[in-house]
């Protein structure tokens, strides 16, 4: 069990691995830390700190599961797609350094103006690029259910282009369900055979007549977090997230699909504390989830 940092946008590292074994978390999915997205930039995984922040892992017995990147692959730039393959190889070596097992990556928009099949031919030669060098550094490229690709028609469609065997999917197991009414068996069985990691949140359908009323200050920070998450994941989709439990997401059904057909990868709680600004603060959200979901793997996983 993990969670991602977008939980957490303000914990530093330390904090991140404290409160982590603290609420009963096995590793963390680094997104962010202290609000920077770009870990490269960060100072705990550039020398002298990396060692160092290496050994407080291993001292603490917690795992760097994964990293996310904002890496994505519908533009048609040449000169970004380099720049593109150059940040997912750079999070690649990060990855080995901190023993995780995979990056993040996104599709991550199909466009109108342009026949699909293209398109997908496109993200599949970059995701098949991107693969063939993590696979000599052991590591694996994961497209998340994000943006266009919440469709689990659309991802497999890609995935049957991309014969790289160190590509594969983080099935955000909210997002199709949520975002395109996806029952959670269909989506299962189709990306099943490339589902490596998997997110969980939770959400309501909350009614226009019944949304929230915020103030002015909070609306705002509402409206730069939107502007932030739309820069670096051009896909992203708004959703009245719930603290985990406590909305109408299937948890229970995706579980026991997951189990029946023996998914061994990680539970990643990614609450978008990041994102919706207005959202319960990690110091319970995080906790919570750690609780609830042990609560529920004791009661699916002894009757699978």
């Amino acid at each position: 069990m993990a969670f991602s940092t977008l939980s957490c946008p303000v914990w530093s590292f330390d904090e991140i691995v404290a409160r982590g074994v603290e609420y009963g978390y096995d590793g963390v999915e680094i997104r962010l830390i202290e609000r920077e997205t770009d870990l490269l930039k960060r100072p705990e995984f550039r020398p002298p700190q990396l060692a160092e922040r290496k050994r407080q892992l291993s001292d603490a017995g917690f795992q760097i599961c994964g990293l996310s990147s904002s890496v994505r692959f519908e533009e048609t730039d040449s000169t970004t797609r380099s720049a593109q393959l150059a940040a997912g190889r750079a999070y690649c070596d990060l990855a080995r350094e901190f023993g995780a097992s995979f990056v993040r990556v996104f599709g991550d928009k199909l466009t109108s103006e342009r026949d699909e099949a293209s398109q997908l031919e496109w993200i599949a030669s970059g995701l098949q690029r991107l693969g063939e060098y993590a696979a000599t550094v052991g590591i694996n490229i994961l497209i998340e259910t994000h943006g266009d690709f919440c469709r689990s028609d659309k991802m497999a469609a890609l995935m049957s282009r991309v014969i790289c065997p160190a590509v594969g999917v983080l099935w955000d197991t909210h997002h199709p369900w949520r975002f395109h009414d996806e029952p959670i068996a269909d989506t299962w069985n189709r990306l099943m055979p490339w589902t490596r990691h998997t997110h969980w949140k939770d959400s309501v359908t909350r009614p226009a007549e019944l949304q929230q009323e915020v103030s002015a200050d909070v609306a705002a920070q509402m409206a730069e977090a939107a502007r932030l998450a739309h820069a670096t994941n051009t896909g992203h989709q708004h959703a009245d997230y719930a603290l985990f439990g406590g909305g109408e997401f299937p948890a229970r059904e995706c579980l026991q699909k997951l189990l029946a057909d023996g998914y061994s990868g990680w539970y990643s709680l990614e609450w978008e504390k990041m994102w919706h600004p207005q959202i319960e603060v990690p110091e319970i959200a995080v906790r919570l989830f750690s609780q609830k979901f042990r609560e529920l793997w004791d009661t699916v996983a002894p009757v699978r």
